[in-house]
Parts: C-alpha cells; structure tokens; sequence
C-alpha cells in the first residue's frame, strides 16, 4: 500500500506570461503553491526571472526516479 507523500517542484523562467501559464497549468492539476514567489535580475539576459516552489500531496511511495512532471 502507498504511504501519502509530499511532492515539491521549483517552477522558474522569465517574468512573462509563459512563466504565469505554466504555474496557472500546475494548479490546475493540483498543484499549491508554496512560500512566496522569487525574483532576480539577469545581467546577462536583461531581463527578471521568477521562481516558484509547488507542492502537491499524492498517495504514491516515494523514490528517486518518479516523474514530478507527470503527476
């Protein structure tokens, strides 16, 4: 039998609207967020980056190669 676990993601990207849609797309599969969002200047780049942690309960034994993105 599976023992409930706790999955955690770290979503990152360009401050953008693809950014907001991929976060929006991990809620809607019952994703949470989790803390408050980041943000940082690329020099490099010129442009802000944003960070999101994600968390998500799922009734599944944990182990190194489980997919976090299918779940």
């Amino acid at each position: 039998m599976a023992r409930p676990t706790t999955l955690y993601r770290y979503l990152t990207g360009p401050d953008d609207a693809a950014f907001c849609h991929r976060v929006s797309e991990a809620l809607s599969r019952g994703w949470a967020l989790y803390g408050n969002p980041t943000l940082t200047f690329d020099d490099k780049l010129g442009r802000v980056i944003c960070g999101q942690a994600i968390v998500k309960d799922v009734e599944v034994d944990y182990r190194p190669d489980l997919d976090l993105n299918m779940q």
